[in-house]
Formats: C-alpha cells, sequence, structure tokens
C-alpha cells in the first residue's frame, strides 16, 4: 500500500498540489464563516435536569437581561451633587442605546421608607430623588443597609453606587426560547431523563430558527459593550468604573482569546521559524513545515466554518495543538528525508522521496490513530463542549496527516536534489549522549521511574476541581479588575437560586403568603448569611423588611400583608415582587449571589453544608431546588473528576488494544504504552502539587499529554523493531541505530513544540498559560520516557528472532 501511494503521489505531484490549492482557497473562504463562542451557555450541559430546571426558572420568574456599571469616586464623596450629576448624564447617555429599557440607579429608584404609610394608592415615582432632589445627607440615611438595594445599587462601604442596565427582550427570540423550554420540561417528567427522537428534532428546528436572531443579537451586544466603554471613558479621570454582568464576561474572554490567537500565535509562527532554520540550516526546511502547518489548519478551520463547529472557550487551543501535531509529523518526514539523502549520494529526488515515504507512512499513520485514541479520552467527559472538543481534535488530526503525507512528497518532487544534507554535531552529541546514557544506566532509569511515578500518584491525589472565574485572568488585567470589585463590592458574581414550593399545608385561598411561609423564608435567608461566601441575597423577605420600616417599625400581619399586595397597581407588583413570587405555581425564588474571590472557598463543601443546615430547620429537601450557573457550574467539575479521573484506564486499555493491533504483540504494546502512562500520570500529578486545579480548560491536558507522547513512541517502537529485523543486528545495535534515526526527530520537536509554546506563559488568559506550559512540560516529559524508560524496556524484553545473534 505504502508504495502505491508513493508511486502515485510523486507520478502526480502537480496535480496533487493544484488539488490542495483549490482545496486551500474554498477553505479559507469557508473560514470566515469560523466563529468563537465565550458565551456562558457554552460551558454547560444542556440535556441535564439541572441545566432544564434553571431554564424553567428563569423563564417562570423572567429575570432580566442587565449590565452592572459600577461608579466609586476618587475624590468626592459618593453621595454628593457631582455624583449626582454623573450618574444622572451617564444614565442619559446609556438609555439613548435602542436596546437599552431602563437604566436604574439611585436617582430613580422609589425611595419607599420615605414615605409615611403603606398607602395602595401610592405613587413609588413621586418618592424618587429625581422628583425631590433629596439633600446628600438624606440619600446616605436612606441607603444606609437598606433591604433592598445595599449591595445591589450601594455598596455596604457606601463608597461605589451601580447603574443596572436593563435590555428590552427580543420578543421573537423568547417566544422560541419558551418553545424549546416547553420541550426540555419532558426531561424533569421522564424518569430516564432522556427526550424522544421526535423531540430532539423540533428543538433542533428551534434552534435553527433562533440561530440568525441569536447571531445578530451577538453582534449588536458586542457593539453596546463598545459604546457603554466609550460612554464611561470621559469620567474616568474623577472616577474608577467597572462592568459587569454575563455578556460583559463573554465578549472580554473572545476580545482576549482572539488577541491571544492573533499575538501568540504570530510569536509561535516566528518562533518555529527561528528554531527550524536553526536546526535544519535550509530555507526549505522552513518553508515546507509552514506550508504544511498552515494549510491544514485553513482546512480544518475552513471544515469547522463549513459545519458551524463553533469554538468555546475550552476549544480555543485547537489550532495550537494541531500546529504541535502537523510539526511533529513533519519533522519525522524531514529526517528521515535528510537522512536517505545523506546515505545515499547517488539516489534522485524521486527516489529518496519514495524510500522516504515507504518508511514514514505506517508510523505516521500509526501515530495519528493513537494521538486520536488519546483525544477520544475527552468523549467521556459527558459535557457536550468537552466532547465537541475531543472531536474536533480527531478530525484536525485526520487532516495533519493528510496533509503531512500527500504535501510533503508532492512539493519536494517539484524540486530537484540538493545533496547538502547532514545533521549538527551538536545535534549528534545529544542523542550520542542520551543513547549511552540509556544504554549505560538501565537500572537507574526503572528506579528513577518507579519513584516518579509513585510521586505523581501522590499528586493526582491531590487534584482539585475548585476554581472561579476570578483565576481565568491575570490580576493586571481590566477584566479581573472588573470581576473582582463587582464581586467584592456589589454582593458577588456567580448565581445561585434557591426555589421554595410552598408545601401544600401553607397555602390559603384567603391568603397571598402565610406567616409560617415567610418564616420559612426568613430561616432559610439567615442560614445563607453565615457563609462567608454568600453575597447579595433578595427574596419576598426583603420586601416585608422594607414594608416593616415603613409601617413605623412593626412587621405586617399576613392579612395586612394580603391586602397591599392585593391592592397595589399590578404593574408594580410585578416590578417589585414578579422575580420572587409566583403565584401560579406556588413557588418563591430567593436569589443570591456567591463571592467567587472568597479565600480557600471550597463549593462542593458549601454546597452540602448548606443543605444540612436546610435539613436542620426541617425543610423537606423535595419542597426546595437550588438551580443556575453556581449549580451547573460545580455539577460540571464534579463530572469532570468522576468522567476523566476515572476513565484513564479504559483509555489506555483503548490505547493497549490500538497498540497490540498496530504490532502485534502483547509484549511490544504493554511497552509501548507504559511512557504515554507515565507522561499523563505525571502531569496530572505536577497539577495535583502545583495545586492546579483541574476544570474545563485544564481537564484537556491529559489527552494532550497521551496525544504527544503516543507519537514519539510510535515512532521510536516502528524503527527499533524495523532494525531488529535486519540480518545480524543484535538489540543494543538496533537501539543505537534507533537513537540516530529517530532520535534527531525527537530531540527537533521537543525543542521546537516546547520552546515555541512557552511563549504562552505571557498571555493574559490563565488557561493559556497553563495550556502553553503544560503542553511544553508533556512534551518535555514524552521526549524524556520515550529516550530512557522505553528504550531500555525494548532492549530488556524484545530480542531479536534470531536468539543466537543477541548479545
Amino acid at each position: 500500500m505504502s508504495k502505491f501511494l508513493a508511486d502515485v503521489i510523486i507520478r502526480h505531484a502537480k496535480l496533487i498540489l493544484l488539488a490542495f490549492a483549490i482545496l486551500g482557497g474554498l477553505a479559507a473562504w469557508s473560514a470566515q464563516q469560523f466563529k468563537i463562542d465565550a458565551s456562558a451557555d457554552t460551558l454547560l450541559i444542556k440535556n441535564n435536569k439541572l441545566f432544564v430546571e434553571t431554564q424553567v426558572v428563569n423563564e417562570r420568574f423572567s429575570p432580566q437581561e442587565f449590565i452592572l456599571v459600577a461608579y466609586k469616586p476618587k475624590n468626592h464623596a459618593l453621595f454628593s451633587q457631582r455624583t449626582f450629576n454623573d450618574i444622572q448624564q451617564i444614565s442619559s447617555e446609556l438609555k439613548t442605546l435602542p436596546r437599552v429599557g431602563e437604566v436604574t440607579n439611585i436617582l430613580n429608584v422609589p425611595l419607599l421608607t420615605l414615605t409615611d404609610k403603606l398607602d395602595p394608592n401610592l405613587e413609588p415615582d413621586q418618592l424618587t430623588w429625581q422628583e425631590n432632589r433629596y439633600s446628600a445627607e438624606k440619600m446616605r440615611e436612606v441607603f444606609t443597609d437598606h433591604p433592598l438595594f445595599t449591595d445591589l445599587l450601594v455598596n455596604q462601604d457606601q463608597t461605589a453606587t451601580a447603574m443596572q442596565i436593563v435590555f428590552k427582550p427580543n420578543s421573537q427570540l423568547l417566544e422560541i426560547q419558551s418553545q424549546i423550554i416547553a420541550i426540555q420540561k419532558k426531561i424533569l417528567d421522564n424518569e430516564n431523563g432522556e427526550l424522544s427522537e421526535q423531540d430532539e428534532q423540533k428543538i433542533e428546528t428551534l434552534k435553527a430558527k433562533a440561530q440568525p436572531i441569536e447571531e445578530k443579537l451577538k453582534q449588536t451586544r458586542q457593539q453596546e459593550i463598545e459604546k457603554i466603554y466609550q460612554i464611561i471613558k470621559p469620567y474616568k479621570d474623577d472616577s474608577d468604573l467597572y462592568l459587569g454582568g454575563a455578556y460583559v464576561l463573554g465578549q472580554q474572554m473572545i476580545d482576549i482569546i482572539q488577541s491571544d490567537l492573533k499575538i501568540f500565535g504570530s510569536a509561535i509562527g516566528l518562533a518555529i521559524c527561528v528554531i527550524l532554520f536553526l536546526l535544519f540550516r535550509k530555507i526549505r526546511w522552513v518553508i515546507l513545515p509552514l506550508l504544511c502547518c498552515g494549510l491544514s489548519v485553513i482546512l480544518t478551520v475552513g471544515l469547522f466554518g463549513l459545519l458551524d463547529l463553533r469554538a468555546t472557550v475550552i476549544s480555543s487551543n485547537f489550532i495550537a495543538l494541531q500546529l504541535i501535531l502537523t510539526l511533529a509529523v513533519v519533522v519525522h518526514l524531514i529526517v528521515e528525508f535528510r537522512q536517505r539523502e545523506e546515505a545515499d549520494s547517488e539516489a534522485s529526488q524521486q527516489a529518496l522521496l519514495h524510500q522516504t515515504f515507504v518508511n514514514k507512512f505506517k508510523p505516521c499513520l500509526y501515530a495519528g490513530i493513537t494521538t486520536s485514541v488519546g483525544f477520544a479520552s475527552l468523549l467521556f467527559s459527558g459535557i457536550q463542549p468537552v466532547v465537541s472538543f475531543g472531536w474536533m481534535m480527531i478530525v484536525a488530526m485526520g487532516v495533519s496527516i493528510c496533509v503531512s503525507l500527500l504535501l510533503f512528497p508532492a512539493v519536494l518532487a517539484s524540486f530537484k536534489r540538493k545533496g547538502d544534507s547532514h545533521e549538527s554535531r551538536f545535534s549528534q552529541y545529544i542523542v550520542s549522549g542520551i543513547s549511552g546514557f540509556t544504554l549505560k544506566y538501565p537500572t537507574l532509569i526503572v528506579l528513577t521511574t518507579l519513584v516518579v511515578g509513585g510521586g505523581a500518584i501522590f499528586g493526582i491525589l491531590k487534584l482539585d476541581v475548585e476554581n472561579s472565574f476570578l483565576n481565568y485572568f491575570k490580576e493586571s488585567t481590566q477584566v479581573r479588575t472588573e470581576l473582582e470589585f463587582i464581586d467584592q463590592e456589589f454582593g458577588g458574581s456567580t448565581p445561585l437560586d434557591l426555589i421554595y414550593t410552598i408545601p401544600e399545608d401553607e397555602r390559603r385561598d384567603d391568603l397571598v403568603m402565610s406567616a409560617k411561609t415567610i418564616q420559612t423564608l426568613q430561616k432559610i435567608q439567615h442560614v445563607m448569611r453565615q457563609y462567608d461566601a454568600t453575597g447579595n441575597i433578595t427574596s419576598v423577605v426583603n420586601f416585608t423588611e422594607l414594608a416593616k420600616k415603613i409601617n413605623q417599625g412593626k412587621p405586617l400581619t399576613e392579612y395586612e400583608l394580603t391586602v397591599i399586595y392585593t391592592l397595589l397597581d399590578e404593574s408594580l407588583t410585578e416590578q417589585l415582587l414578579g422575580a420572587y413570587f409566583n403565584p401560579e405555581n406556588n413557588q418563591l425564588r430567593i436569589s443570591t449571589r456567591i463571592q467567587d474571590s472568597t479565600e480557600n472557598f471550597d463549593r462542593a463543601e458549601f454546597l452540602d453544608t448548606f443543605r444540612s443546615d436546610l435539613d436542620m430547620l426541617d425543610i423537606a429537601p423535595d419542597s426546595y431546588s437550588l438551580t443556575n450557573l453556581f449549580v451547573l457550574y460545580q455539577d460540571i467539575l464534579q463530572r469532570l473528576f468522576a468522567s476523566q479521573i476515572m476513565t484513564l484506564g479504559l483509555v489506555f486499555c483503548a490505547l493497549f488494544i490500538v497498540l497490540l493491533v498496530i504490532f502485534r504483540s502483547i509484549k511490544v504494546a504493554l511497552i509501548a504504552v507504559l511512557p504515554n502512562i507515565l507522561t499523563t500520570l505525571v502531569i496530572l500529578g505536577v497539577m495535583g502539587w502545583l495545586s492546579i486545579p483541574l476544570d474545563l480548560m485544564t481537564i484537556t491536558i491529559s489527552a494532550i499529554a497521551m496525544g504527544i507522547a503516543v507519537d514519539d513512541t510510535i515512532h521510536f517502537v516502528h524503527r527499533y523493531l524495523e532494525e531488529l529485523n535486519q540480518r545480524n543486528v543484535d538489540n543494543q545495535a538496533a537501539i543505537d541505530k534507533t537513537f540516530k534515526s529517530v532520535g534527531y526527530a525527537l530531540i527537533y520537536t521537543t525543542t521546537i513544540i516546547a520552546i515555541g509554546f512557552s511563549l504562552l506563559s505571557f498571555s493574559d488568559f490563565v488557561p493559556s498559560i497553563l495550556f502553553g506550559l503544560l503542553t511544553s512540560l508533556a512534551m518535555l516529559l514524552a521526549f524524556i520516557t520515550d529516550t530512557t524508560l522505553l528504550p531500555v524496556l525494548l532492549k530488556k524484553f524484545v530480542k531479536p528472532k534470531n536468539t543466537s545473534t543477541a548479545s
């Protein structure tokens, strides 16, 4: 097969180049449709009960889309005319944005505590600063420990205020989403928690209908965020202003990822060029790898654009990974070609290419298959964006192998033989030194492996799944500063909702809400406040506390509360209580936000303790549910730990089976899989020892480690077995010859990738930093294990078939 393919490629080289040129042009056009999606939805599991419950609750209580603008004066008091003027001016400019419904601030909210009594005919708009121009002192007094507005519009220390920009919903999109939720509700009713194929098709149809609306909305949101930054810019001389909200965070993540792709993509590309030239000292050995890498990426991105496969925060580094995989294949081809050229001074260019292709076709193909098995470990996560990343890398690997094996010989077939290939003395010295050390100290290598492996296992036991969105950004970045300020000063950043269903025995037709129900909510909120990480808490209780203040410090009876609720204007009732009380379903919502910046915060422990505390209050588990982003994110982290760590053994078994099929020897397959296991365990162990959390971003590094390690292993084992089959060659000589052939390629690929990807350590995005450093470490570990442990095991256990020649 390899000889036939080599003949076809060399004979039709120009036709292949033309085909690649056409495909590359089409892919470049299709790549314009490729998108990066950093919205919060891409981090969620869309077909599990927790997600559906959150969707239902959000629809039922209609929380509005908003962006928070925090304002902290530098040289003047918060409650001062200067602040009031700035807020008025900023708010009026923000209202000019077409989608903005209202801008809520301390100047236009109804200050109900300033009224004498609870009057059903109350007109709240008459009790605002805008209508009455209350004094600064009066405003300070009103907002001190306010039941509703403290930590929402004014921080506890009264050093900053916030403007809440509320956006008008898209009615068409709202209707489509409502239909989707109506179908997804069936998941909550079914015992198996699954939808029928017909329901799945309906959802896909509705999503396709919503997609163009969502795309337009995303563009609008991006423009709105840019406009908001422009509006607040003139006020930054006298005050600090910060933006917060899910859509702001999503846009900032997209900006950082795109910036990293441009800046560090260029830096890595430049570094690769320089290192390739220093190693090979010929321009053609720089241009050819870059051509293969560039075309592989363009074809892959174009394919993803055509299929509308979007990169999320999790899969944003797939381009960098594909560069690694393609470069590794091409470097192995270059080294093989140069060695053939040096060994046979009479062979033609076509003959050299033919022999190179025949010798490297199988190991490159095998490397691609086994690397794909490594990335297949991501398919077991059960988390859609992680699964998608796994499939993306499997596709990317396939494209890289095809491009490298076809383009490399096709390009070189069009040129004449140069005849000036030889490895540098420095490279020869390194290869000779490593092979000499490995053959001289096998016992030391095995003992060191056992010690390192034991340390790695202990490190894995220290692995944790705790993390927060704050930790994704360097402390020096604007997004980190904004997130931390909102998180610490305005009641947290990660929403957590408790939905309490009023028990049957507490429901009465003559009362809107019984005293016992209010008391239960008060108990729940009291428990919530005991945790350091709990920020702002809002529910019906806050409104009863407000009513108590208005009622001269006397709490309302359940009958008075019913009268007020019945007599108040319906729009005002909805405005005040709609997000916290749903009479149709007899449900109450307690909304809180968790402060991600809380030191040593353990989310799993928090949820377990909170549920235990509710049990102690005799609140039945079936009477409440916990929903929203905090619970969803924690559920994902727990699934990651269970799915990835516990399924590594399964993946290693799959890798062993593939190696067994390739080498047709149980002994060889076992030896070949060991360096991959060790590399993966050490990477995870290092993460454990350095307290790098296992999360949506870092979980992929185990698959990367496997993919990198198995590539080098395949090439080394394949060449060793080839050398061992030669006449009158013992296993020590086979090891020595393998080092002098494959060894150079291993050194070159390790050097290029380790140096190139360490440049990501200068990124502002912490996952990119970890990706770069851990990938470089994985490359170094793969090189070390494949040039020490692997040859020691091969020499010891894989002998020549003719044992009489063995030493």
